[in-house]
């Protein structure tokens, strides 16, 4: 089961406040659901950003991403220079 945002900042908040670990976790809230493996790799990004929040990834934006295929006017101009014309490409 995905842990929730509420979980997950209550979940912070008893390992930051009373150092619970993973299988306090799961004894203290049998009823939630909670996988093992998930409580755990949530813990780790605890440890080591010291917050549940993602943070963000290196890399190019998603924003400088072109909208699609480029125009059909600016590549038909490009091939017209070269005398290269639109039915040579399959």
């Amino acid at each position: 089961m995905k842990i929730s945002r509420e979980d997950g900042i209550l979940i912070e908040n008893l390992y930051l406040s009373k150092r619970y670990g993973v299988r306090k976790l799961l004894h203290e809230f049998p009823s939630w659901g909670w996988k093992l493996e998930s409580i755990d790799s949530l813990l780790k990004r605890i440890r080591k950003t010291g917050t549940i929040v993602w943070q963000p990834r290196s890399g190019r934006p998603r924003s400088a991403r072109s909208s699609g295929r480029p125009s059909a006017q600016s590549g038909g101009q490009a091939n017209s220079q070269k005398g290269i014309s639109s039915g040579d490409f399959v």
